[in-house]
């Protein structure tokens, strides 16, 4: 598995489902509905992991080969391990938008 390729991908499905959230929010008025949409990305983000890492073939559970260290890790925590950062980036937008409403 190419572990580059698919933060590319997922970084991408990411960027558009925040876009389709922002444009929910734009149809809300209430302060704590529009929180909700934060745990809706939040879902989105897991469901797209598994998403695509059934397109790749991949068993999320399974230990990933490249690990050579006595706490091997599954593939599963190596992929959230690699793209938690472009998950907490596209969070903080959303949760800025939400903000300045």
């Amino acid at each position: 598995m190419n572990i580059e390729g698919f933060r590319a991908e997922l970084e991408t499905r990411l960027i558009i489902e925040k876009e389709y959230i922002m444009q929910e929010l734009s149809t809300i008025s209430d302060y704590q509905e529009k929180l909700e949409l934060l745990g809706k990305f939040n879902e989105k983000y897991k469901e797209l992991i598994k998403r695509l890492a059934r397109e790749e073939g991949i068993d999320l559970n399974a230990f990933y080969e490249a690990e050579q260290s006595a706490d091997s890790l599954t593939y599963e925590k190596i992929i959230l391990g690699k793209t938690m950062s472009i998950y907490d980036r596209l969070a903080d937008e959303l949760y800025t938008e939400i903000g300045r409403d």
